[in-house]
């Protein structure tokens, strides 16, 4: 209201500032025509009247303009109390409320008050008759030592143990009827899928020894191939690194390398001397180098061409050599590529019959023992190995765990590393596929049969099916038909720590109990 009345006093001063601006030029256009005409008076007179007449109408209009302004103010405040009258209202409402809510919270807090004393009182209650039970619990116990002539130490123990006897053979009871339904629900299915990857992938093995025999024309080229005063043939061995036994072999010498690809590179470089014709030192470097070049080709068209055969595509070239190159490696006498494309088909096979990434279980299987490629020039196992190569050329960290886990260096991150390790057991552990040194296989069954015999109540032990599965009998005094399932499950375990064995052994136990009587 205080800023209205400013701007009306505002617009009245403006007013009257005009008029009295307009007034003033009057009287000097009036003093000018005084002095041009004689009738100035007259004129001056004339705009005195009229200046009044303005100065009489702007007050009027003044008069009107803070009328208007105080009608509006006085509106203005009527709006403004009825406002406040609601406020008013509306607080004096809030403030009942507030006063009821603190009546409630008042005799809500004589309540609690009240429950408190009560809690304290039957809480005092409780204590007092902890502390008689108490008395009553050492009075006890000292009568039942007295009658049971033990102390509670001893009777504590001994329930224990009672109490671990029992848990151990509902637990074992248990896990055996668990394990079984759930055997007979997957083991039809499991060996389903198992038998039709073996039927669809059936590839044939040949058995590679440590030894190449090259063929000669003549036994006149074994002297050449010795050279004057046996130059050529210490040449031949120092580049290749293969050791040539000349005997009494009709028309033939014998290579011998551990190393199959050194041994398959002087296969050829002898092969091309001997066509030739021209053996001498010099000779034999240039075609020793021409022949490694031709098989590191071939290895890479072999590398190329098992890719293509299984469907894989974009893999690194370096690693396709290294894929070729494990026609020439051995283990336990296996083909390591025709063992690893083996793994890979079977894999395949598994992974597309449960729905999985079959591509990728095939990449798996292939690249599972690529540290073999190298393992004769590296120091390590073919796994750290075969890691170090396959993140060297960027594989997905599937492979990293089929590599790590199918040795169990690592557990399974991926279903189908599970079913690497299965298809590595089942084309290592088939009828043929591996050999082992006698001596070797001998000390491996003895050791089977010991860890076996080392358990309590075990009678006797067999081992079967060349290391397969050993059989356990135990007697029927010492081992109860519950604890022959944790007895297998134990002996299972420690064959597992203690030997490294291809594939997987079967542990079989046998409780048998006889009665026998004689009619006289």
């Amino acid at each position: 209201m205080t800023i209205l009345i400013s701007i009306i006093v505002a617009a009245i001063g403006i007013v009257v500032g005009f008029f009295t601006g307009v007034q003033i030029q009057k009287k000097k256009q009036a003093e000018e025509n005084a002095k041009q005409n004689k009738s100035a008076d007259e004129i001056i007179q004339r705009a005195k009247r009229e200046a009044d007449e303005i100065v009489k109408d702007a007050k009027i209009e003044a008069k009107d303009i803070v009328f208007k302004a105080k009608q509006e103010a006085e509106k203005e405040m009527k709006e403004r109390r009825k406002e406040l009258q609601l406020v008013e209202k509306r607080l004096l409402t809030k403030e009942e409320s507030i006063d009821k809510k603190i009546e409630l919270i008042e005799k809500k807090e004589e309540l609690i008050s009240k429950k408190e004393s009560e809690y304290d009182r039957k809480l005092h209650e409780v204590e007092n008759m902890k502390l008689e039970y108490e008395n009553m619990k050492i009075k006890m116990i000292a009568e039942i030592e007295k009658v049971a002539s033990m102390t509670k130490e001893e009777a504590k123990n001994y329930l224990i143990s009672m109490m671990e006897a029992e848990a151990k053979q509902d637990a074992a009871r248990i896990v055996r009827e668990i394990e079984e339904e759930a055997k007979k629900e997957a083991e039809k299915k499991s060996k389903e899928i198992v038998a039709t990857a073996i039927q669809r992938c059936a590839p044939e093995y040949v058995g590679e020894i440590a030894v190449s025999i090259v063929n000669l024309p003549s036994d006149e080229m074994k002297g050449r191939i010795i050279g004057r005063e046996g130059r050529n043939i210490r040449t031949f061995e120092s580049i290749t690194g293969v050791d040539i036994i000349v005997d009494d072999t009709p028309e033939a010498v014998i290579l011998s390398s551990y190393d199959p690809y050194r041994r398959e590179i002087a296969k050829m470089t002898l092969e091309k001397l001997i066509a030739d014709g021209r053996i001498h030192p010099t000779r034999i470097e240039e075609v020793y180098e021409k022949s490694k070049e031709e098989l590191n080709k071939r290895i890479l068209e072999v590398g190329e061409e098992t890719a293509f055969r299984l469907g894989l595509h974009n893999i690194h070239p370096e690693l396709l050599k290294l894929v070729g190159r494990l026609q020439y490696r051995t283990s336990y006498g296996q083909n390591v590529l025709a063992h690893s494309i083996e793994v890979a088909k079977i894999a395949g096979l598994m992974a597309a019959e449960l729905g999985l990434d079959e591509k990728m279980a095939k990449r798996m299987g292939l690249l599972h023992d690529i540290g073999k490629a190298v393992d004769y020039e590296s120091e390590g196992s073919h796994t750290a190995i075969g890691v170090e190569i396959v993140k060297k050329y960027n594989e997905p960290p599937q492979i990293t765990n089929a590599i790590l886990s199918h040795h169990g260096e690592e557990e399974f991150k991926y279903i189908e590393s599970v079913l690497i390790q299965a298809a590595d057991a089942i084309s290592a552990s088939r009828p043929g596929a591996r050999r082992e040194v006698l001596e070797a296989y001998i000390k491996r069954l003895e050791k089977l049969e010991e860890i076996s015999k080392s358990f309590e109540g075990v009678s006797k032990t067999y081992a079967i099916q060349a290391g397969r599965e050993v059989r356990i009998i135990v007697e029927p005094d010492a081992i109860s038909d519950d604890a022959m399932y944790t007895l297998a499950k134990d002996i299972a375990k420690k064959i597992e720590e203690e030997l490294t064995y291809p594939g997987q052994i079967k542990v079989t136990v046998i409780r048998e109990s006889r009665s026998v009587e004689y009619a006289r």
